[in-house]
């Protein structure tokens, strides 16, 4: 599972299957059904393709798309776009959102590691909370580039390490840890991380986002992300009874800390870090 930035950065990289952390985390996404979650973070995309300022008819791919917020968002543009996920039923997912809203979007299954495009193809490349939890960060980092035109724009949204979400994987992890070796996705939420991964001659601005989980109780935030929220889901399945109990008692006690609402519902803010990588 994804445990905080500090807790892995230093291990080897080579100290891990990165085949065998593949398969296992899109054994997750593929499990419940996260576009009960994704959809709820529509706003996000919808910011990303304001701060890109994406314009009518220029190309845009959507990498690790999920059930599509990114791709709508850029549709609603009249941009030309294709979504790309490694959980068909997902795609499938953005599919029937993009028929619903008489928007043309192509869908394609694709590996964000190793994708099935052309160099310099897209005008602008886009992943919100996707390829963050790519196994193989610089693979990822280079894909998106190389399918990125010169002077074109790859805009990320990533879940920070301090950040409410990024606090679920870390409260998670220490109920089950992560393999030895496996680099955190919470890095692709840290300035100095993401320098690393695209490095000069591309340029990066970066700009701290918030966005707010509302549901209608934190009993009700966990009965969603329980038995919807693929990560989530496998890491109460994995544990024995009694270790759920403590994994759950320790969720509750995080959303107490950032829950905000003052009643009964669940108001709880989630840092975010936006990225907008201009390539030379």
């Amino acid at each position: 599972m994804v445990t905080s930035a500090t807790a892995n950065e230093n291990r080897p990289a080579d100290a891990v299957d990165l085949a065998a952390l593949k398969t296992r985390q899109q054994g997750a996404w593929s499990s419940g059904d996260y576009a009960v979650v994704g959809t709820t973070l529509q706003i996000v995309g919808e910011q990303l393709c304001e701060v890109l300022d994406l314009r009518a008819g220029e190309t845009v791919l959507d990498v690790a798309a999920g059930n599509g917020n990114a791709s709508l968002a850029a549709a609603r543009r009249w941009c030309n776009v294709i979504s790309t996920d490694y959980v068909p039923a997902l795609l499938e997912r953005g599919r029937a959102r993009a028929a619903a809203d008489g928007l043309s979007i192509e869908f394609r299954e694709a590996d964000a590691e190793s994708l099935p495009f052309a160099d310099a193809a897209f005008d602008a490349v886009v992943s919100t909370f996707g390829v963050m939890f790519t196994p193989d960060q610089e693979a990822a980092a280079a894909e998106m580039l190389r399918v990125c035109k010169p002077g074109g724009l790859i805009g990320m949204a990533n879940w920070t390490p301090e950040g409410f979400i990024g606090q679920v994987f870390k409260t998670m992890a220490r109920h089950l840890p992560p393999p030895a070796g496996a680099k955190s996705p919470a890095l692709w939420g840290t300035p100095g991380r993401l320098a690393e991964l695209f490095p000069p001659p591309a340029s990066i601005k970066f700009i701290p986002r918030s966005f707010v989980f509302r549901y209608c109780s934190p009993d009700h935030f966990l009965q969603v992300f329980r038995t919807y929220y693929g990560p989530v889901l496998k890491a109460f399945a994995a544990l024995p009874p009694l270790n759920q109990v403590a994994l759950e008692r320790d969720l509750q006690e995080l959303i107490e800390r950032f829950n905000r609402s003052g009643d009964k519902t669940m108001v709880v803010p989630s840092e975010y870090l936006e990225v907008v990588i201009t390539r030379h």
